[in-house]
């Protein structure tokens, strides 16, 4: 457990049962030594000029891009960096969109789990070559380079994971601590209900944000995209909407994208958020109460996605060189990898920035480093085929939002998903 006081401003940086071992021992393995732009659809640049389409909202995010683009022109007399905000709800439309008309941008900050879609839709450029001849390429686990057939289309810079957001003054004023069970976590937002707070903040859109939040409450009840099964599904999904009917949960959620909960959350008056490492700028920035992190209180069988997003090149970059030498020099290296842990709090990938203080004293890194161990689970799940990932997550997304909202019933919901799951895994 890690609490920290709002307005102290810490040095917190950025946004399986498998991440594969070697990227979570870089992290793991260092804390426990310490403890115990504009918008739309612009194309790339001209020859001093690359673009770099990214979804991000959130003002420190935003700040990571822009960090990253001083480094960068600092260190390339006349060159411009040109940060491009796409929805995130749009990016990969707009990125095969403009892959078809022989565009678009020279580097792309994305989902990592789209990687196999976009590498698809040739919305992507192999990075084999440049990979290949990439001094400090062992400092990262391969868990965090993306391939597709042998080819590699993508790396990650840094590894995000969810955890439990609390309010220590609340759970202080209703008497209780932490919760390490979701028994627990229920009870807790009870007592905070009838103290006149909210209980939990999430998000419930109906696509793949939706469906990375509901992972770890579906697969506690023993759902998997190994063997998906009705009954388990149907068991996590009534439980959720069990916290919007108790008034534990807003239904406003299911318009909430993973920014917008944490904002609720750090204005003050709920309880609990279940959100990500890479709000830890925005509650020291933002949070005008005590807060802390503790893994989600799942059940042996619950799972949390390690993810983040990954980092390649345009397919129809025009200068795909210097977007390599942008890579390189901002996500890729430690340097930069510390600056996003300053700004939101992402895990750094390689093994040597893992090892930074700036990681290794922060403890609010600590209770995600324990769900890596604990929880961890891949991101998309191994079994489900490269063409099928979006449709998959889209289908769950949609189901989660539709049963927090309403508009479907728990049982409903999870006979007509486990239908469509089954026949997009035999894609």
């Amino acid at each position: 457990m890690s609490i920290q006081s709002a307005g102290t401003r810490r040095n917190t940086p950025l946004s399986m049962r498998r991440l594969t071992a070697a990227a979570s021992l870089a992290v793991i393995g260092s804390l426990a030594l310490a403890a115990c732009g504009s918008s739309g659809d612009a194309a790339a640049g001209s020859a001093d000029k690359i673009t770099v389409w990214h979804y991000f909202s959130d003002a420190n995010q935003v700040k990571v891009m822009d960090d990253y683009a001083d480094m960068f022109e600092k260190t390339h007399d006349g060159v411009t960096v040109e940060n491009v905000f796409v929805p995130y709800d749009q990016m990969n439309s707009k990125l095969i969109s403009a892959a078809g008309a022989k565009t678009g941008p020279d580097v792309v900050v994305f989902n990592g789990a789209d990687a196999g879609t976009l590498a698809l839709g040739g919305a992507l450029a192999p990075m084999d070559t440049q990979w290949d001849a990439y001094a400090d390429k062992d400092q990262f686990p391969e868990s965090v380079v993306h391939s597709l057939d042998g080819v590699t289309y993508a790396v990650q810079g840094y590894v995000n994971l969810l955890g439990l957001w609390y309010n220590a003054d609340i759970l202080a004023e209703i008497g209780v601590e932490p919760p390490t069970t979701i028994d627990e976590l229920e009870s807790d937002m009870a007592a905070a209900k009838d103290a006149g707070y909210s209980g939990i903040t999430l998000s419930g859109l109906p696509q793949s944000q939706g469906e990375w939040q509901a992972f770890p409450w579906l697969s506690t009840e023993g759902f998997t995209y190994e063997a998906p099964d009705a009954a388990a599904l149907e068991a996590g999904l009534a439980r959720a909407r069990g916290w919007v009917e108790d008034g534990y949960l807003t239904q406003e959620a299911v318009t909430w994208d993973q920014t917008v909960p944490f904002q609720k959350f750090a204005a003050g008056g709920v309880a609990f958020a279940q959100n990500g490492n890479w709000q830890m700028g925005t509650a020291a920035s933002d949070a005008k109460f005590k807060y802390g992190v503790v893994p989600l209180p799942l059940g042996d069988d619950g799972q949390v996605y390690l993810g983040g997003e990954a980092e390649g090149i345009g397919s129809f970059a025009k200068n795909p060189d210097l977007a390599w030498e942008y890579l390189e020099g901002t996500y890729f290296s430690a340097d930069g990898q510390i600056v996003a842990v300053n700004n939101v709090g992402s895990l750094p990938s390689r093994a040597d920035a893992g090892q930074d203080p700036a990681v290794t004293d922060n403890e609010l890194l600590k209770p995600f480093a324990e769900t890596i161990v604990r929880f961890g689970a891949n991101y998309p799940s191994s079994v489900i085929p490269a063409a099928a990932v979006a449709d998959v997550q889209l289908t769950m997304g949609q189901t989660w939002s539709a049963v927090l909202g309403g508009q479907k019933s728990p049982a409903d919901a999870a006979t007509s998903a486990v239908a469509t799951i089954d026949g997009l895994l035999k894609k």
